[in-house]
């Protein structure tokens, strides 16, 4: 592991539970095609899978935000599908379509995919980027590993790709929940493994993004958004005791508070639609809170993505918390509007 750890990193100070001055600030998709820099290291790569797996290439598009904005994180820029392109599934990112995988719908695909144990192994090139960014990046600037929950990996891997209602997924796990969690179990041990290796090589906070669980109807998100994160958790916590772990279970509504109690993650990622004040009051007790401008404000940017800044700043800014957004950044976003906003964060005071 690295030796880059400092204790008085603002965003480790924030989730070890402590006031930190001044909030600390980044952001999901803060390296992307809304910069110039990104689009032109983009063409040059080729493919998008051929940019994340050349670290020379992944290295420098997860640096360029931090020299232009400054932020106090820089999260390694990768995708959440390298995990079943590593389990041996058909991958492929097409210009227009996104992802576009062969789908899995049974037992049968399911014997074809790869052990876990293989994942480090065959993602070598990803850690690569992770250590070189352990070197690389400024001393105050903390390095987040990522993966994708088993859930949201899930519902690319049996449907295919991505989709509005995750009908695909949705459909084997109701039919057949004995047999899906085969799947969510395999995902689980190669989310643990690829987590595990990020750590190694220099990460020293992880993000686990379960963008599809508020899709989930309460005894479902239970058995395949709860519980899978809770032992991921667990395992994680065995190997690297000391590394905080944020989870993004996006659109989870009322079952955030019981989600943050029983995975005994460190940090929580709240999404647009939770209220800060409701926010503050039932789960900022629990820990350290992480959110949640939405991304279209800052694509408007002017006074009211400033008032919305502050209003969330106000609620939630007293406690341990980490600005970011309520998703990822989107493409039309002026780079302008979020040099804006992170002046504003940096600069607020409680």
């Amino acid at each position: 592991m690295s030796d880059r750890k400092a204790p008085g990193k603002k965003l480790l100070k924030a989730l070890a539970g402590e006031m930190t001055d001044g909030i600390p600030v980044w952001l999901m998709r803060q390296a992307g095609r809304y910069l110039p820099e990104y689009r032109k290291v983009r063409a040059e790569a080729g493919s998008f899978l051929d940019l994340c797996y050349t670290p020379d290439f992944a290295e420098e598009v997860t640096l360029q935000p931090i020299r232009r904005f400054g932020f106090d994180a820089a999260i390694l820029f990768s995708d959440i599908l390298v995990v079943p392109d590593a389990l041996g599934q058909q991958v492929a990112f097409k210009e227009g379509e996104g992802p576009v995988l062969e789908p899995i719908t049974d037992l049968a695909g399911l014997a074809k995919l790869s052990s876990p144990d293989g994942v480090k192994g065959r993602l070598a090139p990803v850690y690569e980027t992770v250590a070189r960014l352990s070197r690389s990046l400024p001393s105050e600037t903390t390095l987040i590993g990522f993966a994708g929950a088993p859930w949201t990996v899930a519902t690319y891997m049996v449907g295919g790709r991505g989709s509005p209602d995750q009908a695909a997924a949705k459909a084997w796990a109701y039919r057949a929940p004995d047999e899906f969690q085969t799947l969510i179990d395999l995902l689980v041990e190669a989310t643990v493994e690829h987590l595990s290796a990020q750590v190694e090589a220099g990460a020293e906070v992880l993000q686990v993004f379960d963008t599809w669980a508020g899709s989930l109807p309460e005894l479902s998100f239970e058995r395949f958004a709860l519980q899978p994160m809770k032992t991921i958790r667990e395992k994680l916590k065995a190997r690297f005791p000391d590394v905080p772990v944020i989870a993004f279970p996006r659109g989870a509504g009322g079952m955030a508070e019981r989600y943050f109690r029983e995975t005994g993650v460190t940090g929580l990622s709240l999404d647009t639609g939770v209220s800060p004040a409701w926010a503050r009051d039932n789960l900022q007790g629990q820990g350290c809170l992480q959110g949640n401008l939405d991304p279209l404000l800052l694509v408007a940017g002017g006074p009211e993505m400033r008032r919305q800044a502050l209003h969330i700043l106000e609620t939630l800014g007293q406690g341990p918390f980490i600005f970011n957004l309520g998703h990822g950044i989107v493409p039309q976003t002026p780079p302008e509007h979020v040099a804006e906003l992170v002046t504003l964060v940096q600069e607020w005071r409680p």
